[in-house]
Order: C-alpha cells, then sequence, then structure tokens
C-alpha cells in the first residue's frame, strides 16, 4: 500500500507544527470568539447591506463616467455601449475582517484612455462633489499611492484608480493575473497591488475562518496597545495581516486562540530584519523593481521587512524606524506574556487587551500642536503634518546617532477650547537604555526640530491659519483634555499582567499593581505621587542577547534630565526642588547619572529657548509630496544588515528550533545599530545651528495645553 502523500506546505518553510487543538484549547478559543462579539468587533446584518449597497452605487457612478467620457471623446456607438469601469475592495473590508464605521478601501480599474490626473482626479471629483450623498471629498494626488478620500452616505471611502492597456474593461477581469501590469506605471502598480496582495493572503493561508479571525483580535490589539499605523512608523492593516497569514502557515491546524498565541511567541523571537514571506519572490521580467536588498541598496536600510506576495514583491513595511520597532518588540513581549497567562489560567483574554497608558509611561514627551482656520483646512493640514510625523522620528535618532528613541503615539487629540480647529500628537521621549553617559553630556534637537518645521512649511497648499507648534512638556504638564474624564486618572491597583526580565544581575517585574526593583543607584526623587504604570510597555530587557537585535533591546540607565543655557539657573531650580519650565521647542538636555529611575523609562527633558512659534510659511514653498517607500529612510538612514546569502538562523528554543528556516531566505549579518551606522550630518548641523538661532515671525502661540 502506498504511503499517503505528505500534507500541503503553506509558505517557504514547512510549518513548525501540525497539531490541532485540544479541548482545553477549543475552550479557550470560544471565550476568544465570546470576547471579540461583546466588545463590537463585528458589523451587524444591517451596515453590512448598506455598505453593500454603496458599493453597488459606485460601481453604476464609475460605469456611467467611462461612458460619458468614451462618448465625449468620439468613439463609436459600439464602443460607448461596450465602455466600462470595475470596482474592487481591498483592505479589511475584502479580508473580512472590518468592523462598525471601518472604511472601505477601494480601486477602480479603467480603460486606457481614460487618465488618473485628469479623468479621475478632475472630472469623477467634479460629478461626486455634485452629489449630496458625498461629503468630505479630499484628492491627495501627490501620495505614494494617489487617492481620493470620500463619504459616501455616511460611509468613509478611500477610492484609487489604474488605468491598464485595454481599450474594453472585461467584467470578469482577473486581477490578479500578471497580464494586468502591461505597459503601465509604477503609480498603477501600486494602486493595483493592494486588490492583488488581498487576493494572495486569502489564497495562502490554510484555513480562511481562523485567518481572519485572529487578524481581527490582533488588528484590535494593535490599536489598543498603541502600534496601528502605518504612516506613524508602526504597521498598518496589511502589515498585520501578512504577519497573521504567516503564522498561520505555520500552524496550519491551529484555532484563533492558539494561533493568537503562537503569534506572540513567533514574533518576540523573530531575528528582524530577517523578512517575513509568504511565498518566494517572483521576479517577473515586466521591468519593476521588487524587494532585494542583495541588489538594491535602499531595500539594506529596512529594519523590519514584511515582503507582499504579488508581484512585483515590496516590503510593506518601510515605514518602521529603530524607534517604533523597540516599540514594536516590547509590546510583542507583553502580549507573549498575557497568553502565556491565559494558557494557564492565571489570566483572562480581556487582560490581553487592557489599553497602553502612553502618557504614564514617560517623564518627557514632544507635543506638536497643529491649527487652522477651520475644519476644512485642519483636515488636509493634519493629514500632511503627520505623514510626515515619522520625519521627526528619524531625524533626532539620526542627529543623537540613536542615543534619544522617540515613541509616536497615533492618536489625535484635540482641545476644543480653542477657538480654532485643532489637534494634537504627542511623542515619549527618552534615552536608549544601556547607554553609558557623562555627566553634562547634552542632546541639542534644536536643528532635528527646525528641520522638521521647515519640511512642514514647504506645504504647497498652506493656506494662512496653518500653523504648528512643536512643544517639550513634562508628565505633570500633560494637559487635561488628553483624558478621556479631562482630568489624570488614578492608575488601577489591580494586578493585570507581569513581565520578568533580567539584566545585569537585577530581576524586574512590571504591570499593573508590581513594583520595579530600582537600580541601587537610583534615587525616587519625585515623592510618593510616582505610581508605577499597569502596562510593561518599557522594559529593561525583553529577551536574551541572542533573542533579538541589540537595537530593540531595551536596558536599565540612568535618567536624562532638563537643561536650560544658563546652567547656574538650572541649579538654582534643581535646588529649589522646582522644575524648568519648558513651553516650547526643545533644545538641548543634560544626562545626571544616579537621577531617579521612573517605571523603567529613561527619559529626556528639554529647555525652551527662542521662539516657541513655527516657521513662517508660505504657499510660495513649493516641495514634491511624493512619499516615496524608501526614498525617506534612505536619506535619514544608512544601515548595513543584510547580504542576502544563507538561510535564517535564529538558535531559538522550543518550536523554532526545529524551523530553521523560518519565514526568511536571507542571513542578518549584524544588527540594526544607529550609532554605528548612522553618518554625521556634519554640513546639516551647521546649517541648522544658524537656523536654530534666526528669530523666526511667530504666527501662532501656544501655552502647551
Amino acid at each position: 500500500m502506498s504511503s499517503p502523500p505528505p500534507p500541503k506546505q503553506y509558505g517557504v518553510t514547512k510549518p513548525i507544527s501540525m497539531a490541532g487543538p485540544t479541548e482545553a484549547d477549543m475552550q479557550r478559543n470560544r471565550e476568544l470568539e465570546k470576547f471579540l462579539v461583546e466588545a463590537g468587533l463585528y458589523e451587524s446584518k444591517e451596515e453590512d447591506a448598506k455598505r453593500e449597497q454603496v458599493l453597488g452605487r459606485m460601481r453604476q457612478i464609475a460605469k456611467d463616467w467611462v461612458k460619458e467620457l468614451t462618448r465625449l471623446r468620439g468613439y463609436s456607438d459600439q464602443m460607448v455601449e461596450d465602455a466600462n469601469a470595475l470596482i474592487f475592495t481591498f483592505g479589511s473590508y475584502r479580508l473580512g475582517v472590518h468592523g462598525p464605521g471601518a472604511d472601505i478601501d477601494a480601486l477602480c480599474v479603467g480603460p486606457s484612455y481614460v487618465s488618473r490626473e485628469e479623468d479621475f482626479f478632475f472630472i469623477l471629483h467634479n460629478i461626486l462633489a455634485e452629489m449630496e450623498e458625498v461629503t468630505e471629498l479630499q484628492p491627495v494626488l501627490d501620495a505614494h499611492v494617489p487617492v481620493m478620500k470620500f463619504k459616501f452616505d455616511g460611509l468613509s471611502i478611500d477610492l484609487l484608480y489604474a488605468s491598464i492597456s485595454r481599450l474594453v474593461v472585461p467584467e470578469d477581469l482577473d486581477i490578479s493575473d500578471m497580464s494586468v501590469l502591461n505597459d503601465v506605471d509604477e503609480p498603477t502598480v501600486r494602486s493595483l497591488n493592494g486588490c492583488r496582495v488581498a487576493d494572495q493572503i486569502l489564497k495562502l493561508v490554510p484555513n480562511v475562518e481562523h485567518f481572519c479571525t485572529t487578524l481581527r483580535c490582533l488588528k484590535f490589539w494593535a490599536k489598543r496597545r498603541g502600534v496601528y499605523s502605518n504612516v506613524t512608523g508602526f504597521l498598518g492593516g496589511v502589515n498585520w495581516a501578512l504577519l497573521v497569514a504567516r503564522v498561520c502557515q505555520l500552524y496550519p491546524n491551529a484555532v484563533p486562540s492558539m494561533l493568537v498565541s503562537r503569534f506572540f511567541r513567533v514574533y518576540t523571537m523573530w531575528r528582524w530584519p530577517n523578512p517575513v514571506m509568504l511565498c518566494a519572490i517572483d521576479e517577473a521580467e515586466l521591468g519593476f523593481s521588487v524587494w532585494d536588498p542583495r541588489k538594491n541598496r535602499r531595500d539594506k536600510t529596512h529594519h523590519m521587512p514584511i515582503i507582499t506576495p504579488a508581484y512585483p514583491c515590496m516590503n510593506s513595511s518601510y515605514n518602521v524606524s529603530t524607534s517604533t520597532l523597540r516599540v514594536m518588540m516590547d509590546q510583542f513581549q507583553y502580549g507573549n506574556t498575557i497568553c502565556e497567562e491565559v494558557e494557564l489560567n492565571k489570566a483572562q483574554w480581556s487582560a490581553l487587551f487592557e489599553p497602553y497608558l502612553f502618557f504614564e509611561s514617560y517623564r518627557n514627551y514632544l507635543q506638536v500642536d497643529i491649527v487652522a482656520a477651520n475644519a476644512d483646512d485642519l483636515l488636509a493640514w493634519k493629514g500632511w503634518v503627520e505623514s510626515r510625523l515619522r520625519q521627526l522620528t528619524l531625524m533626532i535618532e539620526r542627529d543623537t546617532y540613536g542615543k534619544l528613541q522617540c515613541h509616536p503615539y497615533p492618536h489625535e487629540y484635540v482641545d476644543t477650547s480653542k477657538p480654532c480647529a485643532h489637534c494634537a500628537f504627542f511623542m515619549g521621549l527618552q534615552r536608549k537604555p544601556g547607554e553609558v553617559v557623562q555627566e553634562g553630556q547634552q542632546f541639542d534637537i534644536r536643528g532635528s526640530v527646525e528641520e522638521f518645521k521647515l519640511s512642514i512649511n514647504m506645504y504647497m497648499f498652506w493656506k494662512p491659519g496653518m500653523e504648528i507648534c512643536v512643544s517639550h512638556i513634562r508628565r505633570k504638564q500633560i494637559p487635561p483634555y488628553v483624558f478621556p474624564e479631562g482630568y489624570k486618572r488614578t492608575r488601577h491597583p489591580r494586578l493585570a499582567s507581569q513581565q520578568r526580565s533580567s539584566e545585569n544581575g537585577n530581576e524586574y517585574q512590571t504591570g499593573s499593581g508590581l513594583k520595579r526593583k530600582k537600580d541601587p543607584e537610583s534615587v525616587d526623587q519625585d515623592g510618593p505621587e510616582k505610581r508605577q504604570s499597569i502596562s510593561p510597555q518599557k522594559q529593561d530587557s525583553l529577551s536574551p542577547d541572542h533573542l533579538a537585535p541589540s537595537s530593540v533591546r531595551s536596558g536599565t540607565g540612568s535618567n536624562v534630565e532638563p537643561v536650560i543655557p544658563d546652567k547656574r539657573v538650572l541649579n538654582q531650580e534643581i535646588a529649589e526642588g522646582g522644575d524648568v519650565s519648558n513651553s516650547s521647542v526643545i533644545t538641548s538636555v543634560t544626562s545626571e547619572v544616579g537621577s531617579c529611575e521612573d517605571v523603567g523609562n529613561e527619559s529626556v527633558a528639554g529647555s525652551s529657548e527662542g521662539n516657541n512659534g513655527s516657521v513662517e510659511g508660505s504657499n510660495n514653498l513649493v516641495s514634491s509630496q511624493s512619499d516615496s517607500c524608501d526614498a525617506d529612510s534612505q536619506s535619514l538612514l544608512e544601515n548595513r544588515h543584510l547580504d542576502g546569502n544563507g538561510a535564517f538562523q535564529d538558535g531559538v528554543h522550543e518550536e523554532l528550533e526545529l524551523n530553521a528556516g523560518l519565514g526568511s531566505v536571507l542571513q542578518s549579518t549584524s544588527g540594526i545599530d544607529s550609532e554605528t551606522v548612522v553618518q554625521k550630518p556634519v554640513m546639516r548641523h551647521v546649517l541648522f545651528i544658524i537656523f536654530g538661532f534666526l528669530n523666526f515671525p511667530n504666527r501662532f502661540m501656544f501655552d502647551g495645553g
């Protein structure tokens, strides 16, 4: 008798485990699904029917638009009758993981004679603008993927356009077929790739239903923990989908509760920058560049490569920086710890989704205030500023050689007491844990901030009233409008989780209600009001050295305290027990070895100097707003960490030891160490030290809250 055929292999390596669920796993799975339903993550049938109705209306509008263009351009009656356009969906809606109020990512595919610039962004835009159902219409022509954003009957839609090389678009067009990429430009390829990637993901997972439930769960977790935002430097929807799909391939018979646990186990130990891939990279001979650090120098700068499965294969997570990677690795460790407790019946699933207390995790923050004359102007202005926030992170990393770390928080806050349209973003600051610093050492980031402000004020569509102000604030100065109740809530004493790590022989425990063993040299200078955060986001060491790159490990060290240019004033302030006042752009900071250790967060504070307004903006300042997937990181960071040879070698314990080729074809030759690989920007420092002392006119002054 012939032996049974081997099980189907999903992905580039064999599965880690073919085991199915036990009765205990099934019970945990039922509890998880019940939690997701009670959390309101599923849309009602009425809401789902409304989405289908809106998509039907959009399909008809697109067909009528193309037929009218065909008629106006003098084509035959038969051509007018055959003229067609199709609407495809991608993103969360296509993958079946959308929730109530989620937007719809859609792609309109039209014939070769209907252009994006004139026909889509001008004629179709005007058609939509005249419709009563359409509101908040916002074309974004210069985005990396050009998009038209609007609400149709209250539903948010992001609509892309792709003109393929056919005179007639057939109703049964297979968008996954390679032929749709013939004779099209790169913006069209990027527009088509959203749908092509979504289709490939669904084809490459063993169980679509289990994949969808797991992805829905982890997207909710990422939002609760503040790591869901591609534009800010974390991960967006497609990134999370690819990570989850890879875990599904590694555990093809696992149920969602098992997959969630394995997700954190795998990515806590993943050796970035080894790439996550669902399939081998296809190098079709159509002339488009694919992700390959052996050939493309810019691909070597990527810190967390997550490769799309459809040709041309690209890195979907090019926005990730060393700082945001560190934050995500901390959160993966947090999730792994909670899941271990769930499996031991020491915690409930709700503990996994405890919100991250960002404003209790750092002692020092940058506050970026954005204002405009009205709500419509603020919508456009905020979008521009938010898309550049990651540049501020990269600039600070570059100019401090990675010693000053930033944590951009992907949530906006509104101060309704201001007389103009307003929103604000915040970034946590801390010195890189484990750094050895000398007394009096300073981080001068005036140049970084001024460079960021100058780039912001080059917005081509700037209007009077559009202002930005970057300020340094201490934790006690956080404005009350960022808290749901309007004031800082007391920390919950309940034990939510425990996380342990060791460094230099010291044991640490972080989590709700847990005390940390302090550095013997540390002194709690802030008195009894300092309370332990329930979030274990900042840890001193998440894993042994062999489990993670050096750039994403945390360590202990001394806090960094604020100074102002006149050190005599600072010494007097400290002697009197007062705070150094800060209301403007952070300027320079100095470290004081032996200062207090605050909830495991080594922090940075800055003093005010110069003006606290924005650089004078003008609509005459014109700059390309293209958001290239690699140009930004190329100009800011140069790393050496992939040589493209060999297989993934990890050396980690348990199941990953059985799968030495886990998810990778490339071997990392070194960690991402910004100290050794960031080039010293000598001329840039000279230029922006000069800018730092210029007296730029102030258009709007903020009091910090």
